[in-house]
């Protein structure tokens, strides 16, 4: 038995015994009194019941949550020091679609097991290349290697933006599928019903095309 629980039976018992015992209450009405102080006192306690958050549900996603909101804030604090307007623009639209992507999760944790690469992998990664990035840049390093590495991070992180895209877009397409179906559904009703006119949704899609 719960903590609140014996605190409940306690009052009940109480509300009981006085009117019972002290008051020479007749036993039923006595019974239903305690009851009654019981119900009320698990009403109260079930009152301050905490509300639940993801820290208290799924610490595990929660800290992965955590680390992802640092990650995204040091992509924030490297964009000034970036020379490449380019690769600011891109990193800007990065950090939007990781913020995005990271709300999605909070809001709806179980797609969470659909994209675990890209808080595990995608992410830190990212943050790694593009610190290195940043110093490389900054030494002004004119060997080949240099130039090399500048190449490739380049392509990596404007083909990054693009792929972040594609994991925000797969987060919202069952739910796309699922409203795209319900719409469908609400317009045939509606055309069956007689109520549309013949300007019914699919028609007017098809006539877009």
């Amino acid at each position: 038995m719960k903590g609140k629980d014996l605190v409940s039976a306690a009052m009940g018992s109480a509300f009981f015994a006085v009117p019972y015992v002290a008051l020479a209450t007749p036993i039923l009405p006595a019974i239903a009194i305690g009851a009654a102080a019981f119900t009320a006192s698990e009403l109260v306690f079930s009152s301050f019941k905490p509300k639940e958050t993801l820290k208290t549900t799924n610490i595990t996603l929660y800290e992965k949550l955590t680390k992802a909101k640092r990650e995204n804030k040091q992509i924030i604090t490297l964009i000034p020091k970036i020379d490449s307007i380019e690769i600011r623009e891109c990193l800007n639209h990065i950090h939007d679609t990781v913020d995005k992507i990271i709300k999605e999760i909070e809001k709806n944790p179980r797609k969470e097991k659909n994209i675990k690469n890209f808080f595990d992998y995608y992410l830190p990664v990212l943050v790694k290349i593009t610190v290195r990035y940043d110093e490389i840049e900054n030494q002004r390093l004119v060997s080949s290697e240099g130039k090399s590495f500048m190449k490739k991070a380049d392509l990596m992180i404007k083909n990054t933006k693009d792929a972040f895209d594609t994991i925000l877009a797969s987060l919202y397409q069952k739910d796309i599928m699922d409203a795209d179906a319900e719409m469908k559904i609400y317009d045939m009703m509606m055309d069956a019903d007689g109520i549309t006119s013949g300007n019914s949704i699919m028609k007017g899609v098809k006539n877009e095309k």
